[in-house]
């Protein structure tokens, strides 16, 4: 029990240890939380169906990016005629028909255009074609109509921002607007947000028209049974605390999901590979002979063997999943080289006398392996294990950047992986690479801070270093 009151107050005087334990502290509340709010079979259905971030715009900021800009960059808008009081049906007794007239108003009190604008039309119980007539309000009563046609039964998913015909009339009517031809090509989402003055002609120069706008929509059906219901998505530049990738997905379900996969793979690999070299030397040094020449042999060939191809190779016969990859790498681990550090101690620690007194009283050899020769040499594992916890942590990193490991795991890797392969970088997203980045960095930080410590502490020749 002393023992353990030194070492306790000998880290307390670290405070590289207290940071450390801080860091890795907070990533276990992270978990914690992901856990119990997110289970993870729920959690994987929602990354891998991107129907369920359909709501989401692509490749946001981070809301909190507004702080440090001039500007207020514009979050979604999600207009749907399931809202009370937006949609008005009425029969049209003269036609046999049905006429339904959907207005849905909006504020808009941003700084910038949106980055998206898609409808997605539902139409119920129509066997014949029926009108549809899209029509878009700005503050200033200025109406736009959007989209105008026959439309039969189901489901429509139509993208104004893509829409090279409504591009090409609002080109032709601003110019016969203002008398003077844009300078660039001026697409729907400024078209529909934008103060049509002269200063919409420059893409330098555009404004923003802020206030309340309204949307239109008439629909017209010879079926008295016809119905119809719309949702307009206005897709904003920023969302929630990390951002969205280029499927819409919210980053911070992979943040705070990266977070315990990523302790989980690291600890255990680490953990378990640990221990398995310092029973696989145990042995070794204990037994001697053939076993010593066996296990040492075996040592050296899994020392040279290649690490990564051989993951590499495997990945491509067998389908793996997180913890058939950590059960894979612990294999290609037991044999490393800390079986000959710990097998070059326990030759020293066998011929202890209190070894031999074991022996002289009948002790098993497993008895003698695992109760006096593998204690002995605990103290100088715990900082081996803490320090290589980030070495396996950054591993799993590595491999799903190079595509090999679970598709559907929520891992930083995987992040990072789409993230490169997506051009983050170049195409000026760095929260998308950043974000997993840095939580790599500071988890790895945090077990090193302590490794380096208890380091110190369980070997007292550091202490002067």
């Amino acid at each position: 029990m002393s023992m353990v009151k030194t070492v306790a107050r000998s880290m307390l005087r670290y405070k590289s240890l207290l940071l450390g334990s801080a860091i890795i502290t907070a990533f276990i509340f992270i978990s914690i939380y992901a856990v119990i709010a997110i289970p993870y079979d729920e959690a994987v259905k929602m990354w891998n169906n991107l129907d369920y971030w359909e709501d989401n715009p692509k490749l946001a900021f981070p809301s909190w990016v507004n702080i440090f800009l001039g500007r207020k960059l514009p979050e979604s808008i999600v207009l749907d005629s399931n809202l009370v009081g937006v949609k008005v049906r009425q029969l049209i007794p003269f036609d046999g028909g049905v006429y339904v007239r959907i207005e849905i108003p909006f504020t808009y009190e941003y700084d910038d255009f949106p980055s998206e604008i898609v409808l997605r039309l539902y139409v119920r119980n129509v066997t014949k074609a029926s009108l549809m007539k899209l029509i878009w309000v700005k503050p200033d009563g200025t109406e736009l109509t959007v989209e105008e046609g026959l439309v039969g039964s189901g489901y429509r998913y139509y993208s104004i921002s893509a829409d090279m015909r409504f591009q090409a009339w609002y080109a032709k009517y601003i110019t016969e607007k203002l008398g003077r031809s844009p300078t660039y090509d001026i697409s729907p989402e400024v078209a529909l947000f934008a103060k049509e003055g002269e200063s919409i002609l420059s893409a330098d120069t555009k404004e923003v028209l802020k206030g309340r706008y309204r949307v239109i929509l008439i629909f017209r059906s010879p079926e008295t049974s016809a119905d119809v219901d719309v949702k307009l998505n206005v897709y904003g530049k920023v969302f929630g605390m990390a951002g969205t990738d280029h499927k819409r997905r919210d980053l911070w379900l992979a943040i705070i999901w990266g977070a315990p996969i990523a302790l989980a793979f690291g600890v255990i690999a680490s953990v378990v590979t640990v221990f398995l070299e310092m029973i696989v030397a145990a042995v070794s040094a204990w037994y001697g002979g053939w076993v010593d020449y066996l296990t040492q042999r075996v040592n050296e060939i899994m020392l040279v063997l290649p690490f990564l191809p051989i993951l590499v190779m495997v990945s491509y016969f067998y389908r793996l999943t997180i913890w058939t990859l950590l059960a894979i790498v612990v294999m290609l681990s037991i044999f490393g080289s800390g079986v000959k550090v710990y097998r070059a101690m326990f030759l020293q620690i066998k011929e202890m006398p209190y070894v031999e007194a074991a022996r002289v009283y009948g002790a098993s050899n497993f008895r003698i392996i695992f109760r006096y020769i593998i204690p002995k040499v605990l103290p100088t594992a715990i900082p081996a294990i803490v320090l290589s916890v980030p070495s396996y942590v950054f591993l799993e990193a590595s491999l799903a950047i190079l595509g090999v490991g679970d598709p559907t795991a929520i891992t930083w890797g995987r992040v990072l992986e789409e993230a490169f392969s997506g051009g983050a970088v170049y195409r000026g997203y760095y929260h998308w690479i950043l974000e997993p980045a840095l939580c790599l960095v500071i988890m790895t930080l945090g077990f090193a801070l302590i490794g380096f410590t208890l380091d110190k502490i369980f070997n007292p020749k550091l202490r002067e270093l």
